[in-house]
């Protein structure tokens, strides 16, 4: 295992999450992608980037499950660079025996409903805590088990969105679907 690299990518998440509160608690999180938030988001993809080309993936036999959950956090919120995320899920399928399966779900999702496509897991949700809407609603919880997710209740599952809702979501917010063209997911 690398211990340097543990401790520095532990180091990276940590610092988003006390930025991430900081924003909150002085209510400037909402309202967009805030510039610090989006700064950091950048710095710890970019080191992150370094990293993998140096050990590659970081796995969970290579940096340890803390440092292979704050990895995923990092990619998971380098929201602004879609082709990094996008690879870094190529990266966990070749790895996927050596990586924590809740976390592959909710980077798979997270990318497919910026691209505005329906999700498999429900990882992602919309407002009033609802999964946005998902491929396969039918088997959501068969599917939820293989990757160790909380199973959802039939009231939960029934109130998501369906297929055909997709445009409606999309087109709530301007700013937002401004911003995923601007930086590549659209």
């Amino acid at each position: 295992m690398n211990n340097l690299f543990e401790k520095e990518i532990i180091a990276l998440a940590d610092l988003d999450l006390s930025v991430r509160e900081k924003l909150l608690v002085a209510g400037e999180l909402s309202g967009g992608y805030h510039p610090e938030m989006e700064k950091v988001h950048k710095a710890n993809a970019k080191r992150l980037r370094e990293m993998i080309n140096e050990i590659g993936f970081p796995t969970l036999s290579k940096v340890g499950e803390k440092a292979s959950d704050a990895a995923w956090l990092i990619i998971q919120h380098s929201i602004g660079e879609p082709e990094f995320m996008k690879e870094c899920l190529r990266m966990v399928d070749e790895h996927i025996h050596d990586v924590n399966l809740k976390n592959r779900a909710y980077l798979y999702d997270r990318i497919q409903v910026f691209q505005g496509q329906p999700q498999k897991y429900g990882t992602q949700l919309i407002e009033g805590g609802i999964p946005y809407p998902v491929k396969y609603r039918e088997n959501l919880n068969e599917l939820r088990k293989t990757v160790n997710l909380p199973l959802l209740s039939p009231e939960e599952i029934n109130r998501i969105p369906g297929l055909e809702d997709i445009p409606e979501l999309e087109s709530k917010d301007e700013d937002y679907t401004a911003w995923r063209k601007k930086v590549g997911w659209l």
